[in-house]
């Protein structure tokens, strides 16, 4: 099989794909930074044969000595905490770290893997989003940091691969949930799971009617590895269409936790998108994938996991709540 870069592989979504990869029988070379990843989850891997680590910031030159067959690039943060928090470094993984990773890509005739995401659709006028839809995006609000640097990121795929002739893939990903997401990185779902097993009440932003459609990590890595191995150039949205309001969603945690927490409301933070759902045809016509696990299902193995964490996980408070980093860029 194959030789493969993984950036950002020791985060939720890179240290899953190191998993896939190396099961299928190819080489792997994780590279974090580890601004937001965390050794952790890439632990188990470090015996395996197969699998080195890389400590990098691939925003800065990249050395990868040897052969090399493809190039994931999975290194951004992620979440309205992190990206809010980091403005900087994330516009200049979007920007720089790609570059950095195409040029390598083209010196070593790797095809490579970027994942962009649905912030690339703002707050959509267009529902559910399909990948001809340009988006509607503010980009000197408080999100545009994360929003922008992954359409430019996007554009730069693309004239690697119209100008150079490069094998590019482009996956835009939905909100994915699963083991490994950090507990406290201000995302909907281990927020609310957060705050039941603390005993909290569950915070909404907004009046909890804006949806999301929530992806089971299996199910997307199943959608990306797919993508990898097809002849296709083109961005391709990989997520779960089954949308659900954001207050529904926390009657189902809820119910899931066994306990009788209230639901508090906060304000929505400046261009929060009030929809969000994928549609899937290019996915399902292209790939022949759509998602497997349904969303009961993949709560309760995600709750599990959430449950074993040290006492120290679940308390800890990484950043402060992210909707005042919000108000603050308004």
């Amino acid at each position: 099989m194959g030789r493969a870069l993984v950036t950002g592989a020791a985060g939720f979504l890179g240290s899953h794909l190191c998993d896939r990869l190396i099961a299928e029988g190819h080489e792997v070379i994780g590279m974090d930074n580890l601004i937001t990843g965390d050794l952790k989850n890439i632990e188990h891997l470090f015996k395996n044969e197969k699998f080195t680590f890389y400590n990098h910031d691939v925003s800065n030159f990249i050395h990868v000595p040897g052969d090399l067959d493809y190039i994931l690039h999975f290194a951004s943060p992620a979440s309205p905490i992190d990206y809010l928090k980091i403005p900087i470094q994330t516009l200049k993984v979007g920007s720089l770290g790609t570059h950095n990773c195409l040029g390598l890509a083209l010196a070593k005739g790797a095809r490579i893997l970027v994942a962009s995401t649905s912030e690339i659709y703002g707050d959509p006028h267009v529902h559910p989003q399909t990948e001809d839809y340009w988006g509607n995006v503010n980009p000197v609000g408080p999100r545009g940091v994360y929003d922008e640097a992954k359409r430019f990121q996007e554009a730069m795929t693309m004239a690697y691969h119209t100008y150079h002739g490069l094998e590019t893939r482009i996956v835009r990903i939905f909100n994915t949930y699963g083991p490994r997401m950090r507990l406290n990185d201000g995302r909907v779902l281990p927020a609310f799971i957060g705050q039941a097993l603390r005993g909290e009440d569950l915070t909404i932003f907004g009046d909890g009617s804006q949806t999301r459609s929530f992806c089971y990590v299996d199910d997307l890595i199943e959608g990306i590895y797919r993508l990898l191995l097809s002849d296709h150039a083109q961005p391709v949205n990989i997520g779960n269409p089954d949308e659900i309001s954001i207050g529904d969603f926390a009657e189902e945690i809820i119910k899931l936790t066994g306990t009788d927490q209230k639901v508090v409301y906060k304000e929505l933070p400046v261009d929060d998108p009030t929809q969000r759902r994928p549609d899937i045809t290019k996915a399902q016509n292209i790939l022949g994938w759509e998602p497997k696990v349904n969303r009961a299902e993949g709560l309760k193995i995600t709750y599990e996991y959430f449950k074993s964490l040290p006492s120290e996980e679940l308390y800890k408070k990484e950043h402060k709540d992210f909707s005042q980093y919000a108000r603050k860029n308004k």
